[in-house]
């Protein structure tokens, strides 16, 4: 069984790309396994030459072929390089925040707020401003330094309540420089947001993040 399950994830890594429609429900459960592996490795950053070598590894050891490699040699290697690949990550991780910071901080109308965020009105709100203990309804969406979205309450077609004790950092303190009906841009530096261990697999580690937010109210206690 362990063997079967594992052979369906090489098979799956190796056939291409195929989208959801193409796919039977089993399929798409192999491939969510995929997703999951993948999650696994993304601290090594792996180039597509990299990819081919991972997945001939992963290919041979689920149908018992003889190891390419010397095991006892290389297997140690491994957490070294996950290490040496991680502080690069977090390195480039570190200019991509600085720059985005630095063209957030220069667009008209932006001002700093605590701990580095940048705070940019986007629309003027004429209703109260919430506290640090309130809840909110909000609606937004969320980007990562090289733009692309990694959250949006839009795509889901329903405003979120959030407590602003729970959320991060930057959100909370923006949030409070709003009013209701206000929209607002929020650049959060890494350490106001999920800092160096990113979040869910989706939220790389040392990311500064960037916000759309709508206040839509402050819901009463």
């Amino acid at each position: 069984m362990k063997k079967n399950a594992a052979l369906a994830i090489a098979l799956t890594l190796l056939v291409g790309s195929a989208s959801a429609a193409e796919m039977t429900e089993h399929q798409k459960v192999m491939y969510a396994i995929g997703q999951v592996l993948a999650d696994q490795v993304g601290v090594f950053a792996l180039t597509p030459e990299e990819l081919k070598s991972v997945q001939q590894g992963l290919h041979d050891g689920v149908t018992g072929a003889k190891s390419a490699v010397e095991m006892t040699v290389y297997g140690p290697k491994i957490k070294p390089l996950a290490a040496e690949r991680a502080v690069a990550a977090a390195k480039k991780s570190e200019a991509q925040g600085e720059a985005l910071l630095a063209r957030a901080a220069a667009e008209k109308g932006a001002t700093k707020g605590t701990g580095g965020i940048i705070f940019r009105s986007l629309r003027e709100g004429s209703g109260a401003s919430p506290k640090a203990e309130d809840t909110v309804t909000v609606n937004y969406r969320g980007t990562l330094p090289d733009g692309r979205e990694f959250d949006s309450s839009y795509k889901r077609g329903k405003p979120a309540d959030l407590p602003l004790h729970g959320v991060i950092k930057c959100w909370s303190s923006g949030l409070q420089m709003m009013k209701v009906g206000g929209k607002a841009k929020l650049t959060c530096p890494a350490q106001t947001a999920y800092g160096e261990h990113g979040a869910g697999g989706v939220i790389p580690p040392d990311a500064t993040l960037t916000f759309e937010i709508e206040l839509l109210g402050i819901k009463p206690e």
